[in-house]
């Protein structure tokens, strides 16, 4: 049965305990592999379960993990603030050059997507932004340009892919993102985006600094903007026009937090 609907792969379940991914794009095919070589490395020094992806058949690619427990989490409480934030504080603590050596995405790779993705923020998304609020976005982007990329990260932490089982935390999933960045892009969510309650357990658990903080709502706000050139890619208006949306409500709400 087919278990997702994500953006870069297809995912099924198999025999009730495994998942099968398959990439939707050849391009995705490298980020499956890369995936093969870091879990396994990575998942002994994690405090949740994760998957630990394997190469099932070549041509066509499929990658095969069991399948871990759990539904995404819905309710954020302080005791799944807790687990997250310890999960988050031992994967940056991971060694980024060993994870390199591992197959994750490095440093130099990370900030030459990074500005492009920049350039095309600001040439597809800020034109479609009203003038009033046109100075605001670009200021999310300047300060984007000077964030580390120092970090071993997840890149896409959000409750869909956290999940629980039996009332608990139960595993962490979808590292297609993973590279070595900025840690706050993993506490953008968890900070700004859940319960206050699970936010602060976070926050207490991780030793979350004013500066992460700070980097943590820039990259929370910088969120539907990927939604808005992934609608272009694929050509769906409705997805293109939830993105600006999504764009327009996080500038209003975060309006007069300072970014530097």
């Amino acid at each position: 049965m087919e278990f997702s609907q994500g953006w870069d792969s297809l995912a099924t379940l198999v025999e009730g305990r495994w998942i099968e991914r398959r990439p939707r794009r050849p391009e995705v095919a490298d980020q499956l592999r890369r995936e093969t070589r870091l879990l396994p490395w990575l998942a002994p020094s994690l405090p949740l379960p994760v998957p630990i992806p394997a190469v099932l058949t070549d041509d066509p690619l499929v990658v095969r993990h069991a399948l871990v427990p759990g539904d995404a989490l819905e309710s954020p409480g302080v005791e799944d603030g807790v687990a997250v934030g310890r999960f988050l504080r031992a994967l940056h603590g991971s060694s980024a050059a060993e994870a390199v050596r591992h197959g994750l995405i490095p440093a130099e790779q990370t900030r030459s997507s990074r500005i492009a993705e920049i350039s095309r923020f600001q040439s597809e998304v800020v034109p479609l932004i009203p003038v009033a609020q046109q100075d605001s976005a670009q200021s999310i982007l300047d300060a984007l340009r000077d964030f580390p990329a120092d970090t071993v990260v997840h890149g896409d932490l959000g409750p869909e892919h956290v999940l629980t089982d039996g009332g608990r935390v139960s595993g962490v999933i979808d590292f297609g993102d993973a590279h070595v960045g900025d840690a706050a892009i993993d506490l953008a969510w968890a900070l700004y985006g859940a319960p206050t309650a699970f936010a602060d357990a976070v926050a207490d658990a991780y030793g979350v600094t004013g500066e992460l903080r700070r980097r943590a709502l820039i990259w929370h706000q910088l969120g539907p903007w990927h939604e808005v050139v992934y609608g272009a890619d694929i050509g769906d208006i409705a997805v293109r026009r939830s993105g600006l949306a999504g764009v327009l409500e996080r500038l209003e709400g975060s309006a007069g937090i300072p970014l530097r």
